[in-house]
């Protein structure tokens, strides 16, 4: 077994090796090429982290800065959106689902090292995946540790430290980040009333300014 395929065997592993190292280079290089970019190069920034990225569904954007410790061991799905200075550990799967926002400077870390020091400075290190569902929104400074599931429709406050699994259709903040209560029908109602308000208001304010260029 390659220390690659023990990498993402969630087993212990040396990370030196050629192999790993030639697959570390082509992930920083692409890395520096998407943090260059610009605002007025945002087809290519697509393409870049179509490169970056194991497997990414449409509608991705990511402002730089970025990091990765690989790129090639994430997926992303559909419409995914992170703020600036995103880091994404790598050494295990990183699977993201459909519809997922990230804040500023999120943290997804799926490294681990031995707790015993002697094991510890040998280099073996290991890794254990983090899996995001779909329609979750995880605020500015948060950190995902190693092998944490976080389940579909959550909230994840600012500032949280998710060390353990976080049930689909709630809201948990904090460190340790924990469940403070669930997203309810009165949620749905609330929003989806905010919404249809807010659409009533564009299309009176559409209509006023037509008036008033049908009256000139």
């Amino acid at each position: 077994m390659s220390e690659k395929e023990r990498m993402l065997a969630e087993r212990l592993y040396l990370a030196q090796g050629e192999e790993l190292k030639a697959m570390r280079q082509k992930g920083q290089q692409l890395i520096r090429l998407f943090n260059g970019t610009t605002e007025e190069e945002k087809p290519y920034r697509t393409q870049l982290l179509m490169d970056i990225f194991g497997d990414v569904a449409e509608g991705i954007y990511i402002e730089p800065t970025l990091r990765v410790d690989y790129g090639q061991n994430i997926t992303i799905g559909k419409n995914f959106y992170a703020n600036f200075d995103c880091v994404m550990i790598d050494v295990a799967p990183i699977k993201i689902g459909d519809n997922v926002m990230f804040g500023p400077r999120v943290c997804l870390y799926t490294a681990g090292h031995p707790i015993d020091p002697t094991v510890r400075n040998s280099g073996l290190e290991f890794g254990t995946s983090i899996t995001i569902g779909n329609n979750v929104w995880i605020g500015g400074s948060a950190v995902v540790n190693p092998g944490v599931i976080i389940g579909d429709n959550v909230v994840i406050g600012s500032g949280s430290v998710v060390t353990k699994d976080i049930p689909s259709n709630t809201i948990a903040v904090g460190n340790p980040c924990r469940v403070i209560r669930d997203i309810t029908q009165e949620d749905k109602e609330f929003w989806e009333g905010k919404q249809a308000a807010y659409w009533t208001e564009i299309a009176n304010e559409q209509n006023t300014i037509i008036k008033e260029e049908v009256s000139k």
